[in-house]
């Protein structure tokens, strides 16, 4: 059975811990669409970033 050599210190035990606090990523309406998306991110359904269009808008099949 695998033991700890040394006991882990309470800084490095914060270290590991601090991802506890993180919290879940914002979402924010898109104004032409009305959908939900992160942001900074493009809009996958209608393509749009920023007013321009990067991808293809999906088809609704």
């Amino acid at each position: 059975m695998a033991v700890p050599k040394r006991k882990t210190s309470p800084m490095k035990r914060g270290f590991r811990r601090s991802a506890d606090a993180l919290k879940k990523p914002a979402y924010v309406e898109d104004k032409d669409s009305g959908e939900l998306r992160r942001p900074h991110h493009v809009d996958l359904k209608s393509g749009m970033y920023r007013g321009r269009q990067i991808l293809k808008p999906q088809d609704d099949a």
